[in-house]
């Protein structure tokens, strides 16, 4: 059967045109009166006043920027597995089961990773088992029948994104498209009557989501309405996936669709750390388990990766006994993760009584500490800046050295056409002591270096290399060094210099810095 390329949703409170338009390209040409076409290519020069570099392809969108900006924040895994005490509920459960101790408090769960330094969260609304914490047209399978009131009172996406903005936070959701407890997955009306209407239906609970999460999970053995059976779907087509991602930017225009066709990759370990080589760069096809900690130096598409890891020592539902993670632990995966290139995804698991347990809000907090005390004050800031290679100015755009340090998003450093090999160097009047050194690509035109070392001087004339044991190579959005070369014992001594010394050693094209800061 050929599937609707027009889809309409239609509840009570919405009405949205899932609408998919195929996009043809024709090339006609005419020849009746020629017996042959003839095609002359001119080159043309774009007029360039501000004397810009030229763009170095893939780039990102404004909506991949807005998303990588987000740089720290959180999982909240909670449902039907929370009160199961399982991690993939087959989907036969008694819906009775989910039956809250207190009334569910997403405020609580964003408040605790403020503390800690990021800034949004994901909550997820229904996983594989397909139990929706949102009272949905498209199944009872639901809060709706939930077993006491503190349940079938929630809603866990309208609270979640309620709370999120009243704290100045980010926030999304993350919907499962395998179901388990759907007779129809599988089949063609699964897709159009229940999971792209609960996409439909959760876009409605906020325009300003920054992404939607779409695990991997997609059929196999297990529960199905009611039967023992095994489901496999061609995942790459079977969720209409364009479609979906062009309905949901009409309603959400800032969001990131992650997971099945989106537009960010997964780093492929749940274990906190991505590659310290880490192309924002990448081609379909590849394995994320083997590529997708490093990405692809020529891949044709934009597609940065997002790390997931837990907070606890268990599963990514909350169970009993389980610990929170060190403070220190989850400082080296922010430097392994944020600080090689990557997002961090968070999982912080509410309990039984719908909160965050109180051991993980503490650490949470010491997480807060340690990041403002390591990463708060920018030695750059005091600086003497200088470059080995400055571009030419243009009209209304300069590429001087002090923009490193200016905190604009918007101004770089970057050297004339055809240098691929540059130092910039910060002097102080006085010795420092320093331990991390963190620089930033201007990515908008997109990734460019391939390796690059840092020196410092104690006298300012005699320099010694630094962070000799860390692999050196890529930057992109942003790279955290931590000069002793260590990410699990990062916070030493340190060096005490009076100045410091980034060489770029190769870049693809000339290099792009917007930011250079010392802690």
């Amino acid at each position: 059967m050929e599937r609707n390329k027009y889809i309409y949703f239609n509840t009570t409170t919405m009405n949205i045109k899932f609408c998919f338009l195929t996009g043809v390209l024709l090339l006609i040409s005419t020849m009746s009166s020629y017996s042959q076409t003839e095609f002359q290519v001119k080159q043309q020069s774009l007029p360039n006043p501000d004397n810009e570099p030229a763009a170095v392809f893939p780039l990102p969108t404004d909506r991949q920027m807005k998303w990588q900006e987000t740089e720290f924040y959180a999982f909240f895994h909670y449902g039907m597995n929370t009160y199961t005490n399982r991690e993939w509920g087959l989907g036969s459960e008694d819906t009775k089961l989910f039956a809250p101790t207190q009334k569910p408090n997403p405020s609580q769960w964003l408040k605790a990773v403020k503390a800690a330094g990021m800034k949004g969260g994901i909550a997820v609304v229904k996983h594989h088992d397909g139990f929706c914490l949102w009272p949905t047209a498209t199944t009872d399978h639901s809060i709706v029948n939930a077993g006491n009131e503190n349940g079938k009172t929630t809603n866990i996406p309208r609270d979640f994104a309620k709370a999120a903005r009243n704290l100045g936070m980010k926030y999304g959701f993350y919907v499962s498209p395998w179901d388990r407890n759907s007779s129809y997955y599988g089949t063609e009306k699964y897709v159009n009557d229940v999971f792209l209407r609960q996409c439909a239906e959760l876009a409605q609970y906020g325009k300003d989501q920054f992404e939607m999460w779409f695990d991997g999970a997609n059929g196999g053995d297990g529960y199905y309405g009611g039967q023992y059976t095994t489901v496999s779907v061609d995942r790459s087509t079977y969720y209409d996936i364009p479609n979906l991602r062009d309905s949901i930017h009409k309603v959400c225009p800032d969001i990131i669709l992650w997971g099945v066709g989106a537009e960010a990759r997964w780093i492929g370990n749940e274990a906190g750390w991505a590659g310290e080589t880490n192309w924002l760069t990448d081609e379909r096809g590849y394995a994320p388990e083997t590529n997708g900690m490093y990405g692809t130096e020529n891949g044709w598409l934009w597609d940065p990766g997002e790390s997931d890891a837990k907070l606890t020592d268990k599963g990514w539902f909350w169970h009993e006994g389980e610990k929170p993670l060190s403070a220190e632990r989850l400082f080296q995966m922010y430097l392994e993760t944020v600080g090689r290139n990557a997002t961090l995804i968070l999982n912080c698991p509410p309990a039984k009584d719908g909160l965050l347990p109180e051991a993980d809000v503490r650490v949470l907090k010491e997480l807060g500490t340690m990041l403002r005390k390591r990463l708060g004050k920018d030695l750059a800031q005091r600086a003497k800046v200088t470059a080995s290679n400055i571009r030419k100015a243009g009209k209304r755009r300069n590429y001087i050295a002090r923009n490193l340090t200016d905190h604009n998003k918007n101004t770089y450093w970057a050297t004339n056409d055809g240098v691929k090999q540059a130092s910039i160097t910060l002097s102080w009047s006085k010795p420092q002591t320093v331990r991390y050194v963190e620089l930033m690509e201007y990515i908008r035109k997109g990734q460019r270096v391939k390796s690059f070392h840092i020196e410092i001087s104690k006298d300012g004339r005699k320099w010694q290399p630094v962070a000799e044991k860390c692999n050196t190579t890529t930057i992109g959005y942003k790279r955290i060094i931590p000069l002793n070369g260590s990410t699990s014992n990062s916070y030493d001594k340190g060096y005490k210099c009076k100045a410091l010394k980034i060489v770029i050693d190769n870049s693809k094209a000339c290099p792009l810095l917007h930011s250079i800061k010392v802690y």
